[in-house]
């Protein structure tokens, strides 16, 4: 039966006080019992709100420091009692049980605890018991019982008991959907933290939190719909943690897009820009400065470039500002944009302008969660670069110059981010060709030589994973590449080794595949 429920005692227990005082005095104002525990009675008090604390209603102390004060028949009793059945009627009299028909509680602040930094007796101190505990029996027993677990919600509950004196039934259940989601959410960051502890990568059951971070107009078409979650123990700099300083909102292709260009912009040491279309990079160069680098990447394919994404892992100044002002691009995502550069690129009034912060070395070994029909993938997130690209096998007859070399772990770090099957010309410092997501690797090489805006002579060259023959190093040296830098591992490695040799082409073999599929 679809009831509505007039509130007259209600159980009071936060850790997160926003609005509590305020709400409380609300109830109070109405005739309302309330009932609290610890901080929260003691804060209530102090406000001159009249309260019982829940040792004087059940008669039992809090004890064990605390870990035991609401787990009582007369706490849960009157929560759980289903109010339109004789029996439990009965016997909530029979034991002296009173009728709880509002519970507020939030939790433990478990989350905020481990994000911040603690040890592992500190972290267990802030898992809640009776907290989800009391706010699993309220929503179960949403028939009869109110139950809000966020803060956000008061304001509104308020509204509906000033206009009807009552709280109606989808209410109720909307507020008991929202205490199941962070309820499960809160178990889930939990049991990250102890999967984290015990070094259990790929646990017998897979669970994920989010919150959202945003609603979308609509996903990768206008026909599906979409939103933007975050992890709950986001730290590095990402487009979910990034800032928006102007624009419009972003779409769930501007988020793919702004993502991919800045995971390859955090490869580079030195003031890099690249340029994303449709997660490729159409440009990525390196250079004393990031109007400088951003020159040198836009020349790699200035078409492409039109509609795209740019990333640079340097502040943008003025002077990079200017350049980017010039070109129609949908995202600028930076560390930081200086005074002058917002005051030329806010002139734009659509430009997406996303601040990270200082794109730290450190990155976070996160699992990457591709969803499947019927099902999901789960896999270590690609962390694998060269530390040395000099102390890779060199397995020609001919060396590379220090030249090459340079031009050789460029090439890779770009490659890396290139959909499979990918292939990359470059120079030191500067992208030339790309051939990406194509179905045969011969292909993706003459793609690249095809788009190249640049001359391809004198280039190194990059593949993704090895080379199952030796049509792509043909290609190559007719075009003129002096080097190439893949994984290796093909049955016919010394087919393909030895058309380098033939061809005076040196290459280098990583012994990493980079696939992007």
């Amino acid at each position: 039966m679809q009831k509505n429920v007039q509130i007259s005692r209600a159980l009071i227990s936060v850790s997160d006080k926003t609005g509590i005082v305020e709400l409380a005095r609300f109830l109070h104002s109405r005739g309302v019992q309330i009932l609290s525990t610890g901080g929260t009675a003691r804060l209530l008090q102090q406000s001159e709100i009249p309260v019982v604390e829940v040792g004087d209603y059940t008669g039992t102390r809090e004890m064990l420091d605390g870990r035991v004060k609401t787990l009582h028949p007369k706490v849960h009793g009157g929560i759980l009692g289903m109010r339109d059945n004789a029996e439990h009627r009965q016997q909530m009299k029979d034991y002296g049980i009173d009728p709880i028909d509002l519970v507020v509680v939030n939790l433990y602040p478990f989350e905020q605890t481990v994000r911040k930094g603690c040890t592992y007796e500190e972290a267990v101190e802030n898992i809640d018991i009776g907290g989800p505990t009391m706010l699993r029996s309220a929503a179960k027993n949403h028939q009869d019982v109110v139950v809000v677990v966020d803060p956000s919600d008061y304001t509104a509950l308020q509204a509906e008991v000033e206009s009807t004196g009552v709280v109606s039934f989808d209410t109720r259940r909307n507020l008991a959907r929202k205490v199941y989601l962070h309820t499960a959410s809160y178990d889930a960051i939990i049991s990250g933290y102890f999967n984290e502890e015990q070094s259990v990568d790929f646990p017998d059951t897979w669970v994920m939190s989010g919150a959202k971070l945003q609603d979308l107009r609509y996903g990768e078409n206008p026909h599906q719909q979409a939103a933007f979650y975050g992890d709950p123990f986001r730290s590095e700099a990402s487009v979910a943690t990034a800032r928006q300083l102007h624009g419009k909102e972003l779409s769930y292709n501007n988020i793919i897009d702004a993502d991919a260009a800045l995971e390859l912009v955090k490869e580079f040491q030195l003031p890099t820009v690249v340029i994303i279309k449709h997660t490729n990079p159409s440009g990525v160069a390196s250079a004393e400065t990031i109007a400088q680098a951003y020159t040198k990447a836009l020349a790699t394919d200035p078409v492409s470039a039109f509609g795209g994404v740019i990333a640079a892992n340097r502040p943008i100044d003025e002077a990079a500002a200017g350049e980017m002002a010039q070109l129609f691009v949908e995202i600028i995502i930076a560390p930081s944009f200086t005074p002058q550069a917002l005051e030329i690129l806010t002139r734009k009034k659509n430009i997406r302008l996303l601040e990270t912060g200082t794109l730290d070395a450190k990155r976070d070994r996160e699992k990457f969660v591709r969803k499947v029909t019927g099902g999901f993938l789960v896999q270590d997130r690609d962390l694998g670069m060269i530390d040395n690209i000099e102390t890779c096998r060199v397995a020609t007859e001919i060396k590379p110059t220090a030249e090459q070399y340079r031009a050789l772990i460029f090439a890779w770090k770009v490659c890396k981010h290139v959909k499979s099957n990918a292939i990359v010309y470059a120079n030191d410092g500067q992208l030339v060709g790309v051939g990406a997501g194509q179905m045969s690797r011969v292909d993706s090489s003459r793609l690249g030589v095809q788009r190249a805006q640049m001359p391809i002579e004198d280039t190194v060259m990059a593949s993704d994973a090895f080379f199952p023959f030796r049509d792509s190093i043909d290609a190559a040296a007719a075009v003129g590449v002096k080097a190439i830098i893949q994984p290796g591992g093909s049955v016919r490695d010394e087919e393909v080794i030895a058309a380098c040799n033939e061809h005076g082409i040196a290459m280098v073999l990583t012994g990493m595949r980079h696939f992007r599929h």
